[in-house]
């Protein structure tokens, strides 16, 4: 499969995935698993980012001089937090296949976000300028290897030297949704020989999750503390050199 058929597959799935959840509100955060999962995953990820600043060169460099990227930034909701963190918004990019996507981003961000269109692995971002390159359950959605090679490879070209790839996405396969595919940790550990990586398995099985907050939202709790119940991994993958 070429690239840009696989592309061009990739906005189809997303087309299908919203016609299907249209009117469903399942990733409302007035949900309890979704406001559960979002809380999870921001708790580890910002553990994950202080023992990473704790362990630069100069730790005392503000949070406002780190530069990020995000592949897949979607309507923004990342890119945002990144703001709420201390990230300025000059010194944040988002890339999106999706033009509405793109457009809901650019509505809901400062204009100073630099917000590109198309490809990632395309993208204009300078080699080794980024202190940050996040990626958010995008390659679980890339069902061609060399594609998602090619978008490792770019990812990791724009980290600068102690800057780092973030990873959160699911391992295991849905047998419910062909159009995406579990990314396991020997798999996210190919796309990147050269990193250190800090590996935490966060996230209880959507379905799962789905099922018992509607007994009682403190299952989620619960249940989330048996490890092999949790769907998706949280990385900081570091460029050492």
């Amino acid at each position: 499969m070429t690239q840009d058929r696989e592309l061009q597959a990739i906005a189809q799935r997303y087309a299908r995935r919203d016609q299907r959840l249209a009117g469903l509100e399942r990733y409302s955060l007035l949900r309890p698993e979704v406001w559960q999962m979002l809380h999870e995953r921001q708790a580890a990820m910002l553990r994950l980012l202080a023992a990473h600043r704790a362990a630069l060169a100069d730790p005392a460099v503000p949070l406002g001089d780190w530069r990020m990227a995000e592949v897949g930034c979607g309507a923004g909701g990342n890119l945002m937090d990144m703001l709420r963190l201390g990230l300025l918004p000059q010194h944040l990019t988002g890339i999106e296949l999706l033009p509405e996507r793109l457009e809901a981003a650019r509505a809901a961000l400062p204009q100073q976000v630099r917000l590109l269109a198309g490809d990632a692995s395309q993208a204009d971002v300078e080699a080794g300028s980024q202190d940050l390159v996040l990626q958010s359950t995008v390659f679980s959605s890339i069902l061609d290897d060399g594609l998602q090679r090619r978008l490792a490879d770019a990812m990791w070209r724009w980290v600068k030297p102690g800057g780092a790839v973030l990873w959160y996405d699911f391992i295991v396969d849905n047998p419910r949704n062909p159009d995406v595919r579990g990314v396991p940790l020997k798999r996210v550990r190919a796309l990147f020989p050269e990193g250190r990586m800090a590996v935490r398995r966060v996230t209880l099985a959507p379905p799962i999750a789905r099922a018992v907050c509607r007994l009682h939202p403190g299952a989620y709790r619960v249940l989330n503390t048996i490890p092999f119940l949790r769907s998706h991994v949280l990385a900081l993958i570091t460029k050492t050199s």
